[in-house]
């Protein structure tokens, strides 16, 4: 007999973690916790993924132990209600540590001038400890209580390195601020560094904000994509339309779709006739036409027509939901260089404190005279030297100077993940429609038969009639003859799926596919038909007309590449990436598109899913690949990728879901975005090299390691200088970047 999987999996929102230490956090506490099979934290996204048992353990009771450490769970049962409360709490909290950034600027600027222009300044002292005090108790209190909450589990992240040491500073600046004389009497000065605790509490504010700020949107790609199922749908009931809410449709249930609506679920055409912008389901430009039998899909938009249609997958099993579930499930991984650096913050604090520790008790021993006065000294030196801020400022100064030279090259870069991934792409899949091409059906050849005459009049009557139509290509047609005559049809009929026919004045015309004019006893015109098969064999679509039954024209119709797409794929290919194209057009359209690209490596009639398996199956292969794409239809494929870049003229689904976004058409934009990201995260792996061997240096020497050799035992404003210096080394580095090309 089959039993029932007493065990949930949900993906709940997390409020308050603030680096990827917390997240490990989080983990470990649910992990441990009663009923609790797995928790799986996604820091990008800020949720956590996991199985409970809720018999056991309740989602009330999983929240109290996360807040018992200063986290907590948003539970919500609307899923979308969870993320708009998860948004606006992401938004106070912005908004807040914006203002401490400020301030915290602010105040540090006067402490700074006092600390290392006007030491002499009467009562420069006070007056720093009296700002720094404000400092860290208000604008840095976050730091205290979450340094404080994480050693009472027996845990440290980066708010326990900068509670530790900007705390110490400021305790032994003010110990010598109201006894000087403790150290005047052992013929020592009593330096303060009220300076130092204050800058590092703001320069490790304006670490956070940059981050809060790059992980802001984090959430809004699944907003998005929730929105695009109406909240309402009209059903068929009793012989009569109603409207009742999308959550209460059920299977077969018989949908009416007016004119400009949005699809709320998928199913099957039973009456009517329209044609629907698929564009965020297939990535083509050109609406699909839709009548009885055809299928339709949730989100997808209605155009001029009507028509009836019965439900056959609603809820959670549209496409569109498989595609929010599969975004949820992929986006936003933690960046692997930040993670190393919070890994070894963890275990950092205590080491630190260790070493100050052995400091200050070996001095004691070996000291001497003046083993106590050296014992204080060497320990508060190793404590004050041994500041995180560094290692804070590596990543997101790098970035933001990164981000900065992006943004005039029309390049966004979403967060460090993205970069450390880019570094190492040597496989890039490239969409066709909108990214290679233009996305908009034009007419590239006409020809006129020999014989034809009166060419102008003809050429209006066309417009006249093509006015009439829906048909995407009609409209191109439209807009190459651009004629301001108007003329008016007195006849208009659609033949559907074959063209249209129509009289003007006294002519009567047939426009539309080779094979209707023939049924219709029109003769091709030989010169005509063969430069057709030339134009079809390059992949464009041929409409023919005919005047009174004789064939006069043809005229072909293509999306066109755009001016930089050849030169694009070369330089990437140049930079040694494998560049592969995907498109639900045609095999010979795309045939003709890859071979003009340059590009050998190329699938046509793909669907979505089918993009994010041909991701997944370069994967397998140990290929780092990036995903280039504009529409909804890419979205799956772009959360798959190791990096997903979305071409800013797309859809707004496409670029929340890519970590990195175009802000043009012009692809030659690609390669620069490319070798900016290899530029950005090296100078990412520089700065935290050098923060690195800083502290494995300087902490040594901070003990006093040099001091049996050359009698060298390092001030604490020396130290504080260091540190200072280590962090102006970081930022200065950063910088270049902006002397890079492209």
């Amino acid at each position: 007999m089959e039993t029932l999987d007493p065990i949930k999996h949900l993906t709940i929102p997390v409020s308050g973690m603030s680096c990827a230490s917390c997240a490990v956090s989080v983990e470990s506490m649910l992990k441990h916790t009663p009923g609790v099979q797995d928790a799986n934290v996604n820091y990008a996204n800020q949720s956590v993924r996991i199985d409970f048992d809720p018999a056991i353990a309740s989602l009330d009771k999983l929240d109290e132990v996360l807040q018992e450490i200063g986290y907590g769970l948003i539970i919500e049962e609307d899923e979308e209600a969870g993320l708009a409360q998860q948004e606006e709490t992401q938004k106070r909290q912005y908004k807040a540590l914006k203002t401490k950034t400020v301030w915290a600027g602010l105040l540090s600027v006067p402490i700074v001038l006092i600390g290392m222009v006007w030491m002499n300044l009467p009562y420069g002292n006070f007056i720093m400890l009296i700002l720094s005090l404000v400092v860290l108790s208000v604008f840095g209190r976050s730091f205290f209580t979450n340094a404080i909450a994480q050693a009472k589990n027996g845990k440290a992240n980066m708010d326990s390195l900068v509670a530790l040491s900007t705390g110490i500073a400021f305790i032994f600046s003010t110990f010598n601020t109201f006894f000087p004389e403790f150290w005047l009497s052992r013929g020592l000065e009593p330096h303060v560094y009220f300076e130092a605790a204050a800058v590092i509490i703001f320069f490790i504010l304006l670490g956070k904000l940059l981050e809060e700020r790059a992980k802001s949107n984090t959430s809004q790609a699944l907003k998005k994509l929730m929105g695009l199922q109406p909240k309402t749908v009209r059903v068929m009931r009793m012989g009569m339309a109603i409207e009742i809410p999308i959550r209460e449709i059920q299977k077969n249930d018989e949908v009416v779709i007016k004119s400009g609506e949005r699809i709320p679920v998928d199913g099957l055409v039973t009456s009517g006739h329209s044609y629907v912008d698929e564009s965020l389901m297939t990535g083509e430009p050109i609406p699909a036409e839709k009548k009885e039998g055809e299928r339709v899909y949730a989100g997808t938009i209605n155009q001029t027509g009507s028509f009836n249609f019965s439900a056959q997958k609603i809820g959670k099993h549209t496409v569109l939901a498989q595609i929010i579930k599969t975004v949820q499930a992929a986006q936003g991984s933690k960046a692997p260089v930040q993670k190393l650096v919070d890994k070894i913050a963890g275990i950092f604090v205590p080491v630190v404190m260790g070493i100050a520790i052995l400091a200050f008790v070996a001095w004691m021993i070996l000291g001497g005279d003046n083993a106590l006065t050296h014992a204080m000294l060497a320990a508060v030196s190793v404590l004050v030297i041994a500041c995180p801020c560094a290692l804070g400022l590596a990543t997101p100064t790098a970035i933001m100077v990164g981000v900065g030279k992006g943004a005039e090259h029309n390049i966004l870069i979403r967060d460090a993940d993205s970069l450390e991934n880019t570094y190492k792409v040597d496989s890039i899949i490239l969409d066709k429609t909108g990214t290679l091409t233009e996305g908009k059906p034009k007419v590239t050849d006409w020809k006129w038969a020999e014989a034809a005459t009166d060419k102008n009049l003809h050429l209006d009557a066309i417009q006249a009639l093509e006015n009439r139509s829906e048909h995407p290509l009609a409209q191109a047609i439209v807009q190459y003859i651009d004629s301001k005559t108007e003329l008016h049809a007195t006849h208009y009929e659609t033949v559907s799926g074959s063209g249209i026919v129509g009289e003007v004045g006294l002519h009567r015309y047939l426009i539309g596919t080779s094979p209707y004019l023939q049924a219709e006893g029109v003769v091709p015109d030989k010169a005509l038909q063969q430069e057709a098969e030339r134009l079809q064999a390059g992949a464009k679509t041929v409409v023919s007309i005919a005047v009174d039954g004789e064939h006069i024209a043809i005229a072909a119709i293509a999306d066109q590449l755009k001016a930089t797409s050849v030169e694009a794929v070369a330089r990437l290919r140049h930079l040694g990436l494998e560049v592969y194209m995907l498109t639900g057009d045609n095999p010979q359209t795309a045939a003709a598109v890859a071979a003009e690209v340059g590009i050998t490596n190329y699938q046509a009639e793909v669907k979505p899913d089918d993009k994010m398996n041909f991701v997944k199956q370069l994967q397998q292969k140990g290929k780092i690949v990036a995903m280039v794409g504009d529409g909804i239809n890419d979205s799956q494929a772009l959360a798959q990728a190791d990096v997903s870049i979305a071409m800013g003229k797309g859809s707004d689904i496409a670029m929340d879901v890519a970590k990195l976004t175009l802000i043009t058409s012009d692809l030659l934009v690609l390669p620069k975005a490319i070798r900016l990201s290899k530029q950005t995260v090296r100078t990412i792996r520089q700065n935290l090299f050098w923060a690195f061997i800083y502290n494995l240096i300087g902490i040594p020497v901070a003990a006093g390691i040099l001091y049996p050799i050359n009698g060298f035992l390092l001030d604490p404003m020396i130290a504080g200088a260091a540190m200072a210096l280590s962090s102006v080394s970081v930022v200065t580095n950063s910088l270049r970047l902006k002397a890079m090309k492209l």
